[in-house]
């Protein structure tokens, strides 16, 4: 698929899943160690990315992408286990892609209640070919104003 001003780093199904959404969804783009099918269950899209890092498709989905402004920081990340490692490039490169739709804070989440919430409110996940530890993120989609 070649769309005028869409990264063709954005699937159709995932074109289709940002489009469905309303606000306060949540995405998560989640990294290639993540437990996607076993958290979410059926119930819950689950999109693959393969071969596309998360901070590359959080960059293509950004523009098309109005976070939310009401409430919590909209942007989450998973927050390193005490005692972990961690390269901290990773949210380093997050805000990098964020930086043209958002300079706010990333939220972290403790590892067990960052998937307690995607279990709870994902309205979908993307498997990204991310293999740093710690590279997910969610997004809370916000309402897209009229132009």
């Amino acid at each position: 698929m070649v769309l005028k001003g869409i990264s063709p780093l954005i699937s159709p199904s995932l074109l289709k899943i940002l489009a469905e959404m309303g606000h306060g969804d949540e995405i998560v783009l989640a990294d290639a160690h993540f437990p996607s099918h076993s958290i979410c269950g059926p119930n819950v899209p689950v999109v693959r990315a393969d071969g596309i890092s998360a901070s590359a498709l959080l960059a293509a989905i950004i523009p098309l992408f109005e976070l939310d402004t009401y409430g919590e920081t909209p942007v989450m990340m998973m927050e390193v286990v005490p005692g972990d490692t961690s390269d901290p490039e990773v949210e380093t490169s997050f805000k990098a892609s964020l930086a043209a739709g958002y300079t706010g804070e990333i939220l972290k989440i403790e590892r067990f209640a960052f998937y307690e919430r995607v279990k709870q409110k994902a309205f979908a996940v993307v498997v990204t070919g991310e293999t740093r530890k710690y590279g997910n993120v969610i997004l809370k989609k916000g309402v897209t104003p009229i132009a």
